[in-house]
């Protein structure tokens, strides 16, 4: 666990332009206080103490604007820049050194049992305001725009945008063919405009109570 959260700073130094120490990132980076919370309670989850750990989550939660469930899988290197908004599911996998920017959701759709959250390889960057749902893998190096709503499987090296996504570069090389049979489900997308919509309320809810 320490040699992860060293490996966390170290990450925001070198992705964060306004990083400028260790010590100001672990005080004051709303992003890594809540990484560092999961850290904590991700080791109670593995060890069968899950009320301790859904505790300490949602302490962070309250403290950060950042949730993240204690049974989800992180690795190392991961920013959470700005942080606020930020929702990462129970069965959700994120791989090395990747970059997720302000109300980013790895979520599900409400269909699946099991495994029901993303899969993000290592180097994944994603967008502010994208949603990822379901329990489909997005592959290394992939980018995800901001505001895109990703609902399936998205190719190593490419970049997704639009609602719902759709992979417009793989590889730096853009694509020009249309896709015409894996059409994305209509419901999914008016599920996801939904929780949009109750996200940005939730927002002003909160800066009207301040």
């Amino acid at each position: 666990m320490f040699k992860n959260l060293i490996n966390d700073l170290d990450a925001y130094l070198e992705r964060d332009p306004a990083a400028r120490s260790r010590f100001e990132v672990y005080c004051l980076y709303s992003g890594f206080k809540a990484l560092r919370a999961y850290r904590k309670a991700n080791w109670f989850y593995r060890h069968n103490m899950k009320f301790l750990a859904r505790w300490i989550s949602q302490s962070a939660r309250r403290r950060t604007g950042v949730e993240i469930h204690p049974g989800a899988t992180i690795g190392k290197g991961l920013v959470i820049d700005h942080g606020m908004g930020v929702v990462i599911g129970e069965t959700t996998i994120i791989g090395d050194n990747c970059t997720i920017y302000q109300n980013v959701t790895l979520g599900g759709t409400g269909k699946d049992h099991g495994k029901r959250h993303p899969t993000l390889g290592n180097n994944v960057l994603v967008g502010s305001g994208a949603k990822v749902l379901g329990p489909f893998k997005v592959g290394d190096n992939a980018r995800i725009a901001a505001g895109a709503v990703v609902l399936s499987e998205v190719p190593a090296d490419s970049t997704a945008v639009g609602v719902p996504a759709r992979i417009v570069r793989i590889a730096g090389q853009k694509v020009e063919e249309l896709d015409h049979i894996h059409v994305a489900d209509p419901v999914s997308q008016a599920l996801c405009r939904l929780e949009h919509e109750i996200t940005v309320l939730r927002k002003e809810l909160e800066e009207m109570k301040k």
